[in-house]
């Protein structure tokens, strides 16, 4: 492996024999090294692997800005998620993240506080990333000795959800509409049936998931389409009242909804207060 460009004395541009790139990272690895120097393997900590090329080369720009010790910390932060979490991430959540918690913590020195005003939505939507989100804020103070709020952990915890979308064309501000349109679902429903959803049941938690990927596909143009509309047929019949309600989460959308979308909602709001109700 052969250094290709020196970032600081401890991250580089490493390429292997057949040319492909990677970002290195090790204490003093770079130390009195050139440029066509063999990288020494033993100082080798943290391989970045991008496999999006836009990703990468924003990577790279990101290295010639931000301090070394914030991109192997969220280097940490990124595979600490993904254990967690058990699910891939977009490669630019290496990007994202790390700018983002760069900049948070230039604001935190400066006195200034990043408010997150949807925090109680991600905490109740997004559970397990927000776990994580104040992981994050543990492994900061250990690392910078820098006590970040509790918001800055649901700002986490959004990007933790971009980057599960599986597109870089989503961005921050589809995830908290998304947040702000679950919510606001879900006040339709409980208003409907003047219920409390009881939010520790399985039935809630598929209804939400649901919802995510449904914005997902709503936002993408990408709804569920099916020549069949006999189940809705039947499902119209049969859960009355939770059809009734899936067409004012329709008119809220101000959208027409395929068959099939109509159908799942139906579905799962017949689910989730019947759950609630028994």
């Amino acid at each position: 492996m052969i250094i290709k460009k020196i970032f600081n004395n401890n991250a580089i541009l490493a390429k292997d024999s057949d040319n492909h790139e990677f970002v290195v990272m090790g204490c003093g690895i770079a130390f009195k090294k050139s440029a066509g120097e063999k990288v020494d393997k033993a100082l080798i900590e943290k391989t970045f692997i991008l496999k999006q090329n836009d990703a990468s080369e924003k990577f790279k720009l990101l290295l010639e800005d931000v301090p070394s010790e914030y991109v192997s910390l969220c280097y940490d932060i990124i595979q600490y998620a993904k254990n967690m979490l058990s699910t891939k991430l977009n490669d630019y959540i290496y990007v994202t993240l790390t700018d983002h918690i760069y900049n948070a913590i230039k604001l935190y020195d400066e006195g200034l506080k990043n408010l997150n005003p949807l925090i109680w939505e991600i905490k109740k939507f997004y559970a397990k990333e927000f776990q994580v989100g104040l992981k994050a804020l543990e492994f900061i103070e250990e690392e910078l000795g820098k006590k970040l709020p509790e918001d800055e952990a649901g700002n986490i915890t959004l990007h933790l959800i971009n980057a599960q979308l599986n597109s870089s064309y989503n961005k921050m501000e589809d995830v908290a509409e998304y947040t702000k349109k679950i919510q606001d679902v879900l006040s339709i429903v409980t208003y409907t049936y003047g219920i409390t959803l009881d939010e520790s049941s399985i039935s809630y938690e598929r209804f939400v998931t649901h919802l995510r990927f449904f914005f997902q596909r709503l936002n993408k143009k990408e709804l569920i389409e099916s020549d069949d509309d006999f189940l809705l047929k039947k499902i119209k019949a049969k859960y009355k009242k939770a059809y009734d309600c899936m067409l004012k989460i329709e008119k809220y959308l101000d959208i027409e909804l395929t068959d099939e979308e109509k159908l799942y909602l139906t579905i799962h709001i017949q689910r989730v207060t019947q759950r609630t109700n028994e």
